[in-house]
């Protein structure tokens, strides 16, 4: 009996030791590791929006008149000034139409005054003379009209911008009236259009009345910000009841003309948050969508800690619950440790670790 107690007593020691001597082995493995605390901070973060980016002005350009295209006096990407000649149609027929309504006006004034003569003299009625007149006047609209067809065969810009790529219409083509040719864009101011979930309108519209308004800026699709910044120039009537949002229109000036109608691109909305708990981004990782820190307490004791992320900055993450600033939190070696490790760590002030994070995000 006694020898079995003292084996068990050998057993549960050589344990002990073996347990003591793996910690003590894993510790000096791991090494020594970085902690710091959350800290308390003024900040400002984007929230992103798909968004399509339109021109200012974007026509399609048609025909007015029936006939052969004689002339295409511009290419496709050029940019053209109001009123520039842009596509001539063939104005032989209307020429012609033009000075038969032209010799209808001539023979009309003549039998308007002869018969006016004859009217002075009360040699006709003057009802004869209303007739003539009239005949006169309608000879007028039908060469006023005539005139109209005949400038419809040029087609000139009605603005200043950008042609765009040509519809299938070449040198002799035979033209519809209303035929497709180009398109034109006005692009020296562009209108970029995004969707606001219900929350934001909110806080937009209570912004407004009491500040100026938010300016936004413009990601384009090679992740590059667009120079010059934006703001909301027009809202939506009514909310897409499917997706809880309202379409928003931001205005951008684009003296370059780099933007282009139909591009893409993300607006960045500027939020402004006062004095919240930020940690880095390196401190937390994730499972099953839930985000963890390790917490190191003074004898070097680690345990997970779920946190709630409010919002994700550069490099940094914004904390809305699970954490407070005593808290030590674990900022290296994550995937060296595990729950209920002991480590042996270094504390490194938070004002350091968040100044070397933002030297890293310049």
């Amino acid at each position: 009996m006694n020898t079995k107690i003292v084996f068990l007593c050998l057993l549960v020691t050589v344990i002990a030791l073996s347990s003591c001597e793996h910690e003590t082995h894993k510790k000096h493995e791991i090494g020594t590791l970085e902690v710091t605390n959350p800290m308390i901070k003024d900040t400002l973060y984007y929230k992103n929006y798909v968004s399509q980016i339109h021109a200012y002005q974007h026509i399609e350009l048609r025909a007015l008149e029936k006939g052969y295209l004689q002339k295409i006096l511009v290419d496709e990407g050029q940019y053209v000034q109001k009123g520039q000649l842009l596509f001539q149609i063939q104005p032989t027929i209307y020429q012609a139409e033009m000075q038969k309504a032209q010799a209808e006006v001539g023979r009309a004034a003549i039998e308007f005054q002869n018969t006016k003569v004859l009217a002075d003299s009360n040699i006709v009625s003057k009802n004869e003379l209303a007739l003539a007149n009239a005949n006169l006047q309608r000879a007028r609209a039908d060469s006023a009209l005539m005139q109209a067809h005949l400038n419809f065969t040029e087609v000139r810009a009605p603005f200043s911008g950008i042609i765009g790529q040509f519809e299938d219409v070449r040198l002799g083509s035979l033209l519809d009236e209303g035929e497709l040719l180009t398109t034109l864009s006005d692009n020296s101011k562009m209108w970029v259009y995004f969707n606001v979930p219900e929350a934001t309108y909110l806080d937009y519209m209570k912004q407004v009345k009491s500040s100026t308004p938010t300016s936004l800026k413009l990601k384009l699709a090679n992740n590059e910000l667009f120079e010059h910044e934006g703001m909301v120039t027009a809202i939506e009537s009514d909310f897409n009841n499917a997706t809880g949002t309202i379409p928003f229109r931001a205005t951008f000036q684009n003296p370059d003309r780099l933007l282009r109608h139909g591009q893409t691109g993300n607006i960045l909305w500027p939020v402004e948050l006062s004095e919240v708990v930020i940690i880095p981004q390196k401190a937390a990782f994730e499972i099953l969508d839930k985000k963890y820190v390790f917490l190191v307490s003074q004898d070097g004791h680690v345990s997970s800690q779920e946190i709630k992320v409010g919002a994700e900055l550069n490099h940094l993450y914004v904390v809305k619950d699970g954490l407070s600033l005593d808290d030590q939190i674990l900022i290296e070696g994550l995937r060296k440790v595990q729950n209920g490790d002991h480590i042996e760590y270094e504390k490194k002030a938070a004002a350091k670790v968040f100044a070397e994070l933002e030297l890293h995000a310049e």
